[in-house]
């Protein structure tokens, strides 16, 4: 009885021990992990913050094969049709992680997350001169633009649609996507002209270029007080710019 005690309380020591080696290690590797994203987009990313789910850690890194690692990204530059803008936050769950040979990085089976564009950067990447809040409903912002009508200067507010199009050329219902943004109705005022001056300012396009991990892209949109939050999704996607 007194050997079984003993053998009992050294198993309990020894996994205690693994225990407590396998957090170190595992946020270890999640502060390298975060580290080696910022390092790969230098000046890109605010802040990176990495979760790697499952135990024991150890025999997953073993074997380069993680369940699941979370990603948080904070103020990420992105590109706009060529024009930098900026991504409050980003995150994005990876499953089905193989890493490379180096732990620096790796590629998961599927990914899915969010990101979230608020209306003073929606407004820069509009190009257009107008400002964007919220439109008071799902789905709608409100825009509000100033054009010149004979020497003088209108300014009109409408309510918008944010949608997700196909881009021009792109095929497939996965191919790649582009932010529309449509005035629901132009009060035109009887002023000849003055729908189609406002509609060049407050309608437009924008496809997000660069500033996602390679292989996510936009599957849905919706907004609300905070912004126009982006729903994403990808197969073969890069973590960590591997």
């Amino acid at each position: 009885m007194r050997a079984l005690r003993v053998v009992v309380i050294i198993g309990v020591i020894l996994g205690a021990l693994f225990a407590g080696a396998d957090r170190w290690a595992v946020g270890y590797a999640e502060n390298r992990l975060a580290e080696r994203i910022q390092q790969a987009r230098p000046g890109q990313v605010g802040g990176a913050e990495v979760e790697i789910h499952g135990f024991p850690f150890l025999t997953q890194a073993l074997s380069h094969d993680l369940d699941q690692v979370d990603l948080r990204l904070k103020d990420v530059e992105a590109t706009a049709d060529g024009r930098k803008t900026r991504l409050s936050q980003v995150d994005a769950s990876f499953r089905g992680v193989k890493l490379n040979g180096s732990y620096s990085g790796g590629t998961a089976e599927r990914a899915e997350g969010t990101a979230l564009l608020t209306y003073a950067d929606l407004t820069e990447a509009s190009q257009n001169g107008v400002t964007l809040t919220y439109g008071g409903a799902p789905g709608k912002v409100k825009v509000t633009a100033t054009v010149d009508v004979l020497g003088k200067k209108v300014t009109r507010s409408v309510v918008s649609t944010v949608t997700l199009v196909g881009a021009p050329g792109a095929k497939g219902a996965n191919g790649e996507k582009v932010v529309r943004v449509r005035a629901d109705q132009v009060p035109g005022e009887g002023i000849p002209g003055i729908e189609g001056m406002i509609r060049k300012k407050t309608d437009f396009d924008r496809r997000l270029d660069e500033g996602l991990p390679s292989g996510l892209q936009l599957s849905a949109l919706t907004s609300d007080e905070s912004g126009v939050h982006l729903t994403l999704a990808g197969k073969d996607v890069s973590l960590a710019g591997s």
